[in-house]
């Protein structure tokens, strides 16, 4: 790999998998520039697109400590390097598959495992972590009031209790 161009290539690569906590391989054979440029915005600011070869993707993987992409890294690929939330970027990916066919995502890498393409759409059926969190202050905030009524309960009920006992003495 003598070629200056596949060198400087290999160490963008190593520099991306190096910052990324998620990758996504997708495959982008019949997709015209102006629908990859269309992608490219949808995915925003965290998320690295980038059309690459896949022996240059295997070496900065496997020098990255990241196994299981090389079953993957067959035809024309493309990586999204993900810094953000997976989650929206899986839906983005999944939504622009949906509208154009000759888009597919073949897997991915994130947290240590390698990930099938079902994983990545399963992960785009998941709630994003602001909606997640916003759904457990919810139910923290239910169970509060719940547990606020228990422990009042006994104090309302003390206290007609004594009404009534008064109530019977004056009668």
């Amino acid at each position: 790999m003598a070629n200056p161009r596949n060198e400087a290539a290999l160490a963008e690569l190593k520099a991306r998998f190096a910052e990324t906590d998620t990758v996504v391989l997708t495959e982008y054979r019949g997709l015209t520039v102006a629908q990859t440029t269309e992608l490219r915005k949808a995915l925003g600011f965290d998320v690295q697109y980038s059309v690459a070869k896949n022996t240059l993707v295997k070496i900065a993987a496997n020098e990255a400590g990241i196994e299981g992409l090389d079953d993957l890294l067959t035809g024309p690929t493309a990586v999204a390097f993900i810094k953000g939330e997976a989650v929206d970027t899986a839906k983005v990916l999944k939504k622009f598959g949906e509208e154009n066919k000759a888009f597919v995502v073949k897997g991915g890498y994130m947290d240590g495992n390698a990930l099938t393409a079902e994983q990545v759409n399963a992960i785009a059926e998941l709630d994003n972590r602001e909606t997640t969190l916003a759904k457990l202050a919810g139910a923290m905030k239910g169970s509060l009031a719940k547990a606020a009524g228990l422990f009042n309960a006994p104090a309302s009920q003390v206290a007609r209790l004594a009404v009534a006992l008064q109530d019977k003495k004056d009668a």
